[in-house]
């Protein structure tokens, strides 16, 4: 019989604590897969800061080191430094790394470290309990803004990938999605991209993928996966938005 479907290697084989219909499955098997793909297994290393990636350890088979609440791209940072011909990534939600890690992936991107980033978006903070984050969409009810995020009070979202592309340290900065099978194939060329990128020395590369949260939208998957279709791409648009280090822009 053929083969269709398999694990790959780089991913356990474990059962995961993720919500139903959560996609930071589909993304973990991404990352795993291109690791697979480009052989890189015995010499990556990822680094997963407080979130609901928090235990992303124990997915996968690559060393992985746990870093403080939006320190990750410095714990990367000196990872690489240490061992430059490592394969270096960090795994971060969107409360980590447009909140309380804002400075350090602007100044990572700004020196051009040569790392890889996973940004996960889904517009909330998601392990501890639904409050509002730097992304959250105007209108949106979480936790902490229950009649929905006021730009006049509580500011617009961060649009992570359009600030970094503004650096000239920054390779790649490309957003995704994984709410369709098309979506999924195109993140997941993003995301060999930016493992090549570091194979080849070019610099800082970071992937925004737009994802979903049920549990705290209050939403099941499918409409979750709807929202992410409609009212997040809109305001997210998909996109290259920079490729390619130094001055000039590409």
């Amino acid at each position: 019989m053929a083969v269709v479907f398999e694990r790959p290697h780089a991913l356990c084989d474990v059962p995961m604590h993720y919500c139903p219909g959560c996609t930071h499955g589909i993304i973990h098997r991404l990352v795993a897969e291109v690791i697979d793909e480009m052989q890189i297994e015995g010499d990556t290393i990822g680094v997963c800061p407080v979130g609901c990636s928090v235990m992303a350890y124990d997915y996968f088979n690559c060393d992985m080191i746990e870093a403080p609440h939006g320190r990750a791209p410095a714990v990367a940072t000196g990872v690489k430094r240490s061992k430059p011909d490592s394969f270096v990534f960090t795994y971060q939600g969107d409360g980590d790394l447009a909140a309380i890690g804002t400075a350090e992936i602007v100044h990572a991107a700004a020196r051009g470290e040569n790392i890889t980033v996973i940004f996960v978006n889904n517009t909330t903070y998601g392990m501890t309990g639904g409050q509002m984050a730097p992304t959250t969409l105007p209108g949106q009810v979480t936790q902490t803004s229950p009649y929905g995020r006021d730009p006049e009070r509580e500011g617009y979202p961060i649009r992570v990938c359009e600030m970094l592309a503004t650096m000239s340290g920054t390779a790649l900065a490309q957003r995704v999605a994984v709410d369709t099978v098309p979506h999924i194939k195109e993140a997941k060329k993003a995301i060999r991209k930016a493992f090549e990128n570091q194979r080849d020395k070019k610099g800082f590369s970071i992937v925004e993928v737009l994802s979903t949260c049920p549990t705290n939208w209050g939403l099941d998957p499918v409409k979750a996966l709807e929202r992410l279709r409609n009212d997040m791409i809109p305001y997210y648009p998909l996109g290259v938005y920079r490729e390619g280090k130094g001055d000039g822009v590409k």
